[in-house]
């Protein structure tokens, strides 16, 4: 045995061990085991940069990750519903100059639009995200459509995604928190906005910017009665009132588009419009939304309709229940029911609004373009069929926030090329 290994440890070598110990634990670390205050400089700036990048609209991370990402893991409801969480609680990016060309400027119902680039239904169902859309850059936001009382909508799976067509179907059945729930959502807002100033302009809060509210039915309700009641609880908390009467995914719904029945639903809700309007002073346009699937004469009935009527104009167009050739997708999906969305309805839109336009010329009435608009030539397309604005929705689910910026560049650059502006554009020989 090795001598001294066998003896009791002293207590002067327990004292000599304890003090070598705590020399070596007191000597500095070796340098780079820590980050220097250059290195955590750096990486704060670099962290910094890339949130404020990602929070950008104008950034294409949106478009080629983040979103890819969303679909990847989310089946299409779901990933809806994400989304409007999201912009709920300000998770989304924006437009931090949202200062647009003064070729995008342009005027409907009386009101300045700063951009022709609107937000259309059935995205922010229950006016959740209204803050964000505006924030994105959007002109116009409307949220809905919003039924009278709660209802579930249809049974799930009712979502479904085409992305080999840019496209969705969707037979949601008008789900819907109702009007309480959303009444008191947007009277939370309207104090909020209006707590340190007396309320002024537009329901968006915003300069040259519009708020729109679309109403709809219950599957069950009163095909007049119940869009007189939206009349009554929205007509002092929105710029302008959509009425829907083409949604395919509520049962008896398109009939109401029917020369007789729609001529008779309009001039009602005009009739309450107006009974308000003698109260609070404030008289708030009426659209119409309408299909796609309507023929000649029955979009020219409509038309005739709105003139009788004495509404400010039509929303051209919804979903369409047709599935054209040209789509790409699986069988399996594209017999799925409801209604097609996205860049297939193009044509169909685009054809139904230059028979609109037709018709409506010289009536002054207001025209809205929607569907399949992905770009600022489509946009652009549009406007030149008749569109005094236009909608999109399945676009910017598939592309995300940062589309809107891409279209208003695209379209003022268009603009420019013509050496026109929008107003000139969509003004020459239609109204």
């Amino acid at each position: 045995m090795l001598r001294g290994f066998s003896r009791p440890l002293t207590n002067s070598f327990r004292a000599n061990t304890a003090r070598r110990f705590a020399s070596t634990t007191a000597k500095p670390l070796k340098a780079g085991i820590f980050p220097s205050k250059f290195t955590l400089t750096l990486g704060l700036i670099a962290g910094s940069t890339f949130a404020l990048y990602c929070f950008d609209a104008r950034s294409s991370i949106h478009e080629y990750v983040l979103c890819p990402i969303i679909r990847a893991v989310t089946d299409a409801e779901d990933g809806h519903k994400l989304g409007i969480l999201f912009m709920k609680y300000g998770l989304v990016p924006r437009l931090f100059n949202d200062k647009d060309d003064a070729v995008l400027n342009t005027e409907v119902f009386g009101m300045k639009l700063n951009n022709p680039i609107g937000v259309a239904a059935g995205l922010d169902k229950n006016g959740e995200a209204i803050e964000a859309l505006f924030n994105t850059g959007f002109g116009y936001v409307e949220i809905g459509s919003i039924t009278p009382l709660p209802q579930p909508g249809n049974p799930m799976p009712r979502f479904f995604r085409l992305p080999k067509d840019d496209a969705v179907i969707n037979r949601y059945g008008f789900n819907s928190e109702g009007h309480d729930a959303v009444v008191a959502r947007l009277e939370d807002r309207l104090e909020s906005k209006t707590r340190y100033n007396a309320f002024q302009g537009s329901h968006s809060f915003r300069d040259g910017k519009i708020f729109s509210v679309n109403l709809g039915k219950n599957k069950t309700g009163d095909e007049v009665k119940d869009y007189l009641k939206g009349v009554d609880r929205f007509n002092g908390l929105a710029d302008v009132l959509v009425i829907n009467v083409s949604s395919p995914n509520t049962p008896g719904l398109r009939k109401l588009q029917g020369e007789q029945k729609l001529t008779n639903l309009l001039s009602s809700i005009v009739g309450r419009r107006d009974s308000l309007a003698a109260k609070s002073g404030k008289s708030t346009p009426v659209l119409v939304k309408i299909a796609p699937d309507l023929t000649e004469s029955e979009i020219e009935s409509i038309v005739n309709s709105a003139k009788s009527s004495k509404i400010n104009g039509i929303i051209i167009s919804n979903t369409t229940i047709q599935r054209p050739d040209t789509l790409k997708s699986s069988f399996e999906l594209v017999s799925e029911t409801g209604g097609l969305s996205g860049a297939p309805v193009k044509p169909f839109a685009l054809k139904a609004l230059r028979t609109a336009a037709k018709y409506a010329k010289g009536s002054g009435l207001v025209l809205v373009g929607c569907g399949g608009i992905a770009s600022g030539k489509d946009a652009l397309e549009f406007g030149k069929a008749g569109a005094d604005f236009v909608q999109l929705y399945t676009s910017f689910a598939y592309k995300g926030p940062g589309l809107v910026y891409k279209i208003k560049k695209e379209l003022t650059e268009e603009l420019k090329k013509e050496g026109k502006s929008w107003r000139e554009i969509v003004g020459e020989d239609l109204k």
